[in-house]
């Protein structure tokens, strides 16, 4: 993308143009992807766990927090310089750029939206200071039907006692402080469905089994176990039985990062094709001369250029307080589409060597399959899609 600001027009601005402050923003998060990020992807993918010193540096730089308010020891940016920042990490690296994902759009966003106040000071600055924070919803029987829990919250004096297990959660491994949402009232169904801020050293709470994925390796997905495990009512986030408010609004906003992150994995997929075309030669020439890789790559681009418009916009959406509901879905699915398509046929442009791992070509495609499946699958969107616009 051509490095234009907002200053240089005179008339509307494009949604590809950034602001001074976002463009510097933007090349920020792209020199720490290249310098920092870089140099550790190989050996993070290959023994599947992130780097704590990398992570640190997360923290030092100020990627997770934000769009938290500097009152509380954030950024003070916007929703969209997250967008932007989750999608330079994960055109070098999609496991950091779901970490920062997960803090900024999940974590962090509904901690700001739907705490009191107490627990905006108690917790925001240690998210952006040194906690990593996750993100349970997701059960062995409540994936798609995300309302389907079976984790129970009885109360019990000055606390709710939490009894069930949470599967496929981000960041589990890393993370300090947990969103776990459990039903308070299952008589009520999902108006009983409550969420709670668990830290990790709570009474009866514990990690479990760490999954070995296809992708996103350097990611943690983890098991969580509650067992009689004992949370202060003051640390219920929201009201008792507006967890399923909780997690929907969440969830949106959340749809959005995910399209920043196949943005990414599209970029550096496409990136990767483009200089090894270049660089490759068969008959004499470098492939790049041929028309068939020409116009392969050439519908790669305007793949990429609509994914990227598409996330653009409803990130600016939801920045402006604009509906956004339709168009986050659209931009999930979609971007997810095209990530997996990209890197797939940017892999063929590698030949033998694309399916090796001496090449990153396949391992932007094992990380792009992802996109389809998390924070909602594509089928889940296409319902939200089909709803907006059926009425």
């Amino acid at each position: 993308m051509a490095d234009i600001t907002a200053a240089h027009l005179s008339s509307a601005v494009p949604l590809t143009v950034l602001s001074e402050e976002e463009g510097m923003f933007q090349a920020a998060a792209r020199e720490f992807a290249e310098n920092e990020i870089r140099p550790h992807v190989e050996p993070m993918d290959r023994e599947g766990a992130f780097n704590h010193e990398l992570l640190d540096k997360f923290f030092e730089q100020g990627f997770m927090g934000l769009a938290v308010p500097e009152t509380y020891g954030g950024s003070g940016g916007t929703f969209f310089m997250a967008t932007l920042a989750i999608e330079e990490f994960s055109r070098v690296d999609a496991s950091a750029g779901v970490i920062i994902d997960v803090q900024n759009t999940l974590v962090n966003n509904a901690l700001a939206r739907w705490g009191n106040e107490a627990q905006k000071q108690r917790f925001l600055p240690r998210l952006v200071k040194d906690t990593v924070g996750a993100y349970a919803l997701s059960e062995a029987g409540a994936g798609s039907d995300a309302f389907a829990l079976a984790t129970r919250a009885r109360p019990d004096g000055d606390y709710f006692t939490l009894n069930g297990r949470k599967l496929w959660i981000t960041n589990a491994k890393e993370a300090g402080l947990f969103i776990i949402f459990a039903n308070a009232n299952p008589e009520l169904g999902y108006k009983g469905i409550t969420a709670f801020l668990v830290e990790r050293d709570a009474a009866g709470f514990s990690v479990g089994k760490k999954e070995d994925k296809l992708g996103i390796r350097a990611s943690s997905t983890c098991e969580l176990i509650l067992e009689d495990c004992r949370v202060p009512k003051a640390n219920v986030l929201g009201e008792v039985g507006k967890g399923y408010k909780v997690a929907m609004e969440t969830l949106n906003e959340g749809r959005i990062g995910i399209g920043a992150q196949m943005l990414g994995v599209t970029r550096g997929a496409l990136e990767h094709a483009i200089n090894y075309a270049k660089e490759r030669k068969q008959f004499g020439k470098p492939i790049a001369e041929f028309q068939a890789i020409q116009f392969q790559l050439a519908k790669l681009a305007t793949d990429l250029e609509a994914a990227r418009l598409m996330t653009y916009n409803a990130a600016r959406l939801k920045d402006g307080g604009l509906p956004f509901l339709k168009e986050a879905a659209m931009v999930k699915y979609f971007c997810s589409q095209v990530a997996e398509r990209v890197a797939s046929e940017c892999l063929e442009v590698f030949g033998g060597y694309g399916f090796t791992k001496d090449y990153p070509a396949e391992k932007y495609l094992r990380d792009s399959k992802i996109g389809k499946i998390y924070e909602g699958t594509s089928f889940m969107q296409l319902q939200t899609i089909a709803k907006s616009i059926l009425g």
